[in-house]
Parts: structure tokens; sequence; C-alpha cells
């Protein structure tokens, strides 16, 4: 099934169109009403750029990596265990928000840090038609995932 994300009017004159067509005729074109259809946004990609374990602190390992958020992407609400991370924005704008914290914009050359065990809840690219792309650290336990996705609701 091919997947279309129609916006404002012209989305309501599809569904229109296609709930007013008779039901036989639905059926046998194949067409299923908007309405019917659900689309997720675009999530981030992370590419690992270094894995190296500290040689100076037993355990822990250093990992950088970019992350690409496409226009409108939006992470699901995860947490980096007990990962110390560092985020750079390097283009784009990007929203976050962490457990218990207040909603921040970052723009490119900002950056944050999450404390270990921290609860991202929030993380997406603010704009519509541009990427976003982050440079980010993570100082964590060797062996530990990097990213642990909240189970789905």
């Amino acid at each position: 099934m091919i997947r279309v994300r129609f916006a404002g009017l012209a989305a309501g004159m599809v569904a229109a169109s296609v709930a007013c067509a008779p039901t036989a005729e639905r059926a046998t074109t194949g067409q299923v009403p908007v309405a019917a259809t659900t689309s997720q946004p675009p999530s981030e990609t992370l590419s690992p750029l270094l894995e190296q374990a500290l040689p100076n602190v037993k355990g822990k390992t250093f990992t950088s990596a970019i992350v690409n958020f496409p226009p409108a992407a939006r992470a699901v609400p995860h947490r980096h265990g007990k990962a110390f991370v560092y985020a750079y924005v390097l283009e784009g704008t990007v929203r976050s928000r962490l457990g218990g914290e207040p909603v921040r914009t970052y723009r490119q050359g900002e950056n944050w840090v999450e404390p270990p065990g921290a609860h991202h809840v929030l993380t997406e690219n603010t704009s519509r038609t541009q990427p976003a792309k982050l440079l980010v650290v993570f100082i964590s336990n060797t062996g530990d995932k990097l990213k642990v996705d909240d189970p789905p609701r």
C-alpha cells in the first residue's frame, strides 16, 4: 500500500470524495479512506563516528555519533541508560525536553547535556522543510545500549 500524507484542505477533499463513493466502488478500486490510514512522523537516524574504550576509566566507553533528523522527524521517548550525553546542534533547530524540565529549543551552535538515567520525552526537528543534525557524545558503561526506546503505549 502506498501511503501519502495530505495536508489541510486537500486531505479533507480527498477524504470526502472517497467517503462519498459507493461502498462497492471503494472495494473494487482498493481505495482506503485517508482517515483509516495512520502515518507516523519520520524518525531520526544515528550514525556512529567513533567508539573507543576510555583507557583511564575502566569499564567506560566514549562514543560519538551524528544524529540526522529529516524534516518533521521526531524521536520516540527514550533513555540512554547510565550514559552521560552531550549533544551539539550542527544544523537546523531541535526541540527537546527531559522529564521534569521545560521544553527547550536549540539552534545551530547550541548544546545541552543529559545526566545518566535522564528520560528524554521529546526530541524533534522543528522544521517541516529543512533537516536538523546533531553531534552526540556518549560516555557509557562498556557494552550498554546507547538508546532504549520507551515501550509502545
